[in-house]
């Protein structure tokens, strides 16, 4: 089932579009990592989703209804930036507060719930001028739940934590995923803690959708490829394009080249030592999340 189904999205500001005919889809179960660089478009995206900004043009399902029927709105918690808290509330009186303005008659029940479920009962009497980041972003969680959502949206809800406070959000979304059933789409730029919970990604550049892959499909398609550091780089690229026809590389900082597309080592080393290109460094590497979305961001430039 589409939890989420974007069509030909675009968002202009101006003579700017920051969302171009943006085609995305989030299946009900997944945890959906957004992914791309400052200014991509991401928070746009989720904006309009969140209906805090308008689409210029496209279409925005939710449920397979459209984004303006309040049916399928209501299954949808969102968390956009960093939580609206009063700082002088506790966790509970803060909770509570929602819980009147969305008209809840389990108000007391749900709070005490879920903040249990987010480890801040014990805490839930502390103004939360007092919380560390990681138990705001918790209790940011918690608030978006009160709805009881199918869709939970978070925009870079892991922004600030420390490594601890990145651990405690990831399990809680997580469980929430597992055992609650609960839909996951959010953004980060810490690709290597979303590289631990998100079971598909969707790659934005530039306003558009670039590519959309599940987690096993990023496994297959993270290629492995040659890491080999030279003396003379543009001697080395020259060799590579002329003597082996390889065009699909980058060049790195310090002489450094990666070689995608199976090229063998033994190969590489003995085109380079009869064209007299000195080899510092050379072995077989693996592609993590962080460097596929450089690779699929276009990495470095061509030497």
């Amino acid at each position: 089932m589409e939890v989420v189904r974007t069509k030909s999205l675009c968002k202009a500001y101006g003579a700017k579009l920051a969302v171009d005919r943006l085609n995305m889809t989030v299946q009900k179960g997944d945890i959906y990592g957004f992914i791309g660089k400052n200014g991509a478009g991401k928070s746009t995206v989720l904006k309009m989703l969140a209906s805090l900004a308008a689409p210029t043009a496209g279409e925005i399902e939710l449920f397979g209804k459209p984004l303006s029927d309040p049916v399928a709105r209501k299954r949808v918690g969102i968390l956009v930036e960093s939580p609206g808290l009063y700082p002088k509330l506790s966790a509970w009186e803060n909770m509570m507060l929602k819980a009147t303005l969305l008209g809840l008659a389990d108000g007391k029940k749900k709070t005490e719930e879920l903040l249990r479920l987010t480890g801040l009962l014990d805490a839930g009497k502390k103004q939360t001028k007092q919380f560390s980041m990681g138990m705001k972003q918790r209790l940011g969680i918690a608030m978006a739940l009160l709805g009881s959502p199918d869709l939970l949206v978070l925009d870079e809800p892991i922004n600030g934590l420390d490594p601890e406070g990145m651990a405690q959000v990831r399990e809680l979304l997580q469980k929430l995923n597992r055992e609650e059933s609960i839909t996951v789409l959010l953004s980060s730029h810490i690709l290597g803690e979303l590289h631990k919970m998100a079971t598909r990604y969707g790659i934005i550049r530039d306003g558009r959708m670039v590519q959309e892959l599940t987690a096993q499909e990023l496994e297959e398609k993270s290629q492995d490829y040659l890491c080999v550091r030279v003396d003379d780089p543009k001697a080395a690229v020259v060799c590579l394009e002329k003597k082996l026809g390889i065009t699909d590389y980058e060049v790195r900082p310090q002489g450094e080249l990666h070689v995608f597309g199976g090229c063998e080592g033994a190969l590489l080393s003995r085109m380079f030592g009869e064209q007299g290109i000195g080899i510092q460094e050379l072995y077989l590497h693996k592609m993590d999340l962080e460097e596929y979305f450089l690779h699929q961001m276009g990495g470095e430039e061509h030497a």
